[in-house]
């Protein structure tokens, strides 16, 4: 499926045939991650919450815990996002082959991909793991919100960038992700 826009007008002001531009209305996204019980979890939700209609991320883990973190639903649920079908799972369990592998954790960085995910475009989003995170439960809390501002603000940067030049440019595509990755929202950034 194909979307084609067109607002430009010849010098006799009837329409013009659709420009160049257009974009592949599909895109599946993997957020990769080790345990796939957090991070990986916040991206896949995040991304699906504000992506255009026919984009999908999901996620999944090299080595799943079984379990989603409950402070990952919490923090979700706060923010109005749905968790619908959000389970810890393994990379072999995934519907579809990604168009996009994005990896958001250290050990994950390193790891090779399998080889379904064939010519998957990858990049890394390393982000503190807030699972590890120790002290109150207000200081817990608050490394899950820093993973999850981070997180958005990477998922709202992709989604900015103009997305129908760059899936014919996946050098550029794969620079953009990758500038994107070294993203940290700044300090009372709603991001």
């Amino acid at each position: 499926m194909f979307l084609y826009f067109s607002n430009h007008r010849i010098s006799s002001g009837t329409r013009s045939p659709p420009p160049i531009e257009r974009f592949d209305a599909t895109m599946n996204i993997l957020f990769l991650c080790t345990g796939n019980s957090c991070r990986s979890i916040l991206a896949e939700a995040t991304f699906n919450h504000l992506a255009p209609p026919g984009w999908k991320a999901m996620s999944a883990g090299s080595q799943p815990t079984g379990q989603v973190n409950p402070r990952s639903i919490a923090l979700l649920a706060r923010e109005g996002i749905a968790t619908d079908g959000c389970r810890s799972k393994s990379w072999d369990d995934l519907p579809v082959t990604p168009d996009i592998v994005v990896t958001v954790c250290a050990s994950a960085a390193g790891e090779t991909c399998p080889a379904y995910l064939g010519p998957a475009l990858r990049s890394h989003w390393g982000v503190e793991d807030p699972a590890h995170a120790t002290g109150t439960d207000a200081e817990i809390d608050a490394a899950f919100t820093t993973a999850y501002r981070i997180l958005r603000a990477r998922v709202e940067a992709f989604l900015a960038l103009p997305l129908g030049n760059l899936q014919r440019d996946r050098p550029g595509l794969k620079a953009e992700l990758d500038r994107i990755g070294a993203l940290v929202p700044h300090e009372g950034n709603d991001a």
